[in-house]
């Protein structure tokens, strides 16, 4: 799917997959959502955590970025090319949440995620340079892939582990 080229196109696309996502979560019941090895070693809930997580991320990176600051990207002591090392401290530090608590960080991120967007203006989601941190990406690049095309990956995961278990 070709990147948003708008704030409407962040929003909408965003929403969409969301919605879709949310759609196969409520397939699920809270043993199924519970249960490890659904996604590699992931339950349905630890791949929340890890959208969350990475939600979270941006949010701190623009922040910071607003304070002036230069934060660690793509978080403290990992590098891009370490991201299967990073996801795997995501994993380990939430896998034994409590689901409901998953859920309602899940939920509140995504809220806080779609306010900052609607918050920025065209040029500071779509110029690049535009913020030092994100040297020459676009902020919006940072924000879908963080949303829209995360869920996107998290629902076709999670389906094809729910397949995969009924087969």
């Amino acid at each position: 799917m070709p990147r948003p080229k708008t704030k409407a196109q962040i929003l909408s696309e965003s929403q969409r997959e969301h919605d879709a996502l949310e759609d196969l979560l409520a397939t699920m019941s809270p043993e199924q959502m519970t249960q490890p090895g659904l996604v590699g070693p992931w339950s349905a809930s630890d791949v929340l955590a890890h959208l969350t997580e990475w939600e979270q991320m941006v949010l701190g990176w623009c922040a910071a970025g607003l304070r002036g600051e230069t934060p660690a990207l793509p978080a403290e002591g990992y590098k891009w090319s370490q991201l299967p090392a990073l996801n795997q401290r995501i994993y380990e530090k939430h896998r034994d949440r409590p689901l409901a608590d998953v859920l309602e960080s899940y939920r509140a991120s995504y809220d806080q995620v779609m306010s900052l967007v609607e918050s920025l203006s065209e040029e500071d989601l779509f110029t690049p340079g535009r913020y030092a941190w994100a040297k020459t990406n676009a902020l919006a690049s940072y924000i879908a892939s963080c949303t829209s095309s995360h869920y996107r990956w998290a629902r076709t995961e999670l389906r094809n582990g729910l397949r995969t278990r009924k087969a």
